[in-house]
């Protein structure tokens, strides 16, 4: 490997998510996901989630950006900036609308079809997330989401019909979006869906962390299941986990804030990444539960099929770091899912996100060093407010130079010894922010003209990062 590029058959692309780019939410039999009961919002105004659809209320899932209608138009615009690999996820509830049906819905099934195959037409190697903050509204009613130990087998049924309907056409297959989301309070939302009952400001959605925890500990169960029957029954298939990797570091080097970092690092970083490739619940675990009174109640087996169902390569996400102190005088810093103390070396983005391209670096070596497995980076990028220049352009510079600066961190961290084998930069199509359900947080190198009222005719431009992307990808990532 030249020491300016990245290895041979490394695997460029970009990342997307079926419940904010698909849209046609009610079309072909698809039930109606915990996205598409939320309302949009802002990153100064929360959105809210309903236990029924409002008229006085937009949401923004409901169309998205249309990639239901527009799935060939995309993908062949994902061809033109050269993908390697194409990260994105099935929905549930488009394959099983109530999540409790015996059988699949074919329309839904065959939509994926279309979709595997004009990636396959260009070359595009999909990777595909089985669950990505979408289960269906229906098992929140009726279970309280993953809190019910019924939810796994609703889960298993979902896997094997996908397993076998996409077995020549996908790979690599990741089983939970950012599982570690769960962890966080918005995680009841996004991820467990114990929120039964519940209506009003997802920032106000009632903590129950026994709720949560439970919750967790049955995706995991049901994560492993299906590496196992993954493993047993398509020996071909490669399946990862997916992680939030929002690493923290201690604010001083006062002894309190190295613990207090420690602990945040273990319970929030690498908890359920060390369940997923160790096979096993982690040492520090014990104590926490004992101090926030959590109880985690399993079954005869789970314990072996922990074991039995690791990952063959670890994934995550990553966006930004923040800081951990004991000491009440520090800032206080915004991130993905988890917030932190404003670290002062670091610039933040429009979303007060700090920006910490050497913090990747850090990151995947303290992965490798943990799991020894192989790495993706499956989403990373900028949220920014973009509009078109005098010139009728999209010219996101900064976007370039944040993904520039993070590139060359991968790089290092190859050479380091590393062993990264994808990047799949998040939104490369503009989606709808899972956060806030907002448009104008873009992440894209491709524009889509949709605006946060929900006008907008979905047309696509090429915004300045396509371009330099391309490049990019053509020259394995020498040319930045």
């Amino acid at each position: 490997m030249s020491k300016l590029s990245f290895p041979e058959g490394f695997l460029w692309g970009g990342a997307c998510a079926a419940n904010q780019f698909e849209g046609a939410w009610n079309v072909d039999g698809k039930g109606p996901s915990v996205p598409d009961m939320c309302t949009n919002g802002s990153h100064t105004s929360p959105k809210w989630i309903t236990v029924a659809h409002r008229a006085d209320r937009l949401y923004p899932s409901h169309e998205a950006v249309d990639f239901y209608h527009r799935y060939e138009e995309d993908i062949a615009l994902l061809a033109e900036m050269g993908f390697k690999a194409f990260r994105t996820s099935i929905s549930w509830s488009r394959i099983f609308p109530t999540g409790t049906e015996s059988e699949p819905n074919e329309k839904g099934l065959a939509f994926y079809d279309r979709v595997f195959e004009c990636c396959l037409k260009y070359g595009i190697e999909p990777i595909v997330t089985i669950s990505h903050y979408e289960m269906p509204y229906a098992l929140v009613e009726r279970f309280n989401g993953w809190e019910s130990r019924e939810t796994i087998g609703l889960f298993m049924n979902y896997c094997r019909s996908i397993f076998k309907r996409y077995s020549a056409k996908v790979k690599y297959w990741l089983t939970f979006n950012e599982i570690n989301g769960g962890i966080a309070p918005l995680g009841a939302l996004l991820s467990t869906g114990t929120i039964r009952g519940y209506e009003g400001p997802v920032t106000e959605i009632p903590d129950d962390p026994q709720s949560r925890f439970q919750a967790i500990h049955h995706q995991l169960v049901a994560s492993a299941m299906a590496v196992k029957y993954a493993h047993e029954n398509y020996p071909h298939f490669k399946l990862g986990n997916m992680n939030v990797f929002a690493a923290s570091y201690p604010l001083t080097p006062d002894p309190d804030d190295i613990i207090a970092n420690q602990k945040q690092m273990n319970m929030f970083c690498w908890f359920c990444s060390d369940i997923q490739v160790r096979g096993e619940y982690p040492h520090y675990a014990r104590r926490f539960f004992e101090e926030k009174g959590i109880d985690i109640k399993m079954a005869e087996g789970d314990r072996e099929i922990l074991r039995e169902g690791t990952v063959d390569f670890y994934t995550c996400s990553y966006y930004m770091t923040n800081c951990t102190t004991t000491h009440a005088d520090a800032g206080v810093s915004n991130g993905n899912l988890v917030g932190g103390c404003k670290n002062p070396y670091l610039k933040s983005s429009d979303w007060g996100w700090q920006i910490d391209p050497k913090g990747l670096r850090w990151s995947l070596n303290e992965i490798y060093s943990r799991y020894r497995i192989p790495i993706m980076v499956v989403e990373n990028g900028l949220g920014a407010f973009d509009k078109k220049d005098e010139d009728g352009k999209i010219n996101d510079t900064y976007r370039i130079e944040y993904l520039r600066q993070h590139i060359e961190q991968m790089k290092e961290a190859v050479r380091d010894g590393v062993d990264l084998i994808a990047y799949t930069p998040w939104g490369c199509i503009d989606l709808v922010s899972a956060s806030t359900g907002e448009m104008a947080k873009r992440y894209g190198f491709v524009f889509v003209n949709k605006f946060d009222d929900g006008s907008g005719d979905l047309s696509r431009e090429r915004k300045a990062s396509f371009y330099w992307y391309q490049k990019v990808i053509e020259s394995n990532g020498a040319e930045l």
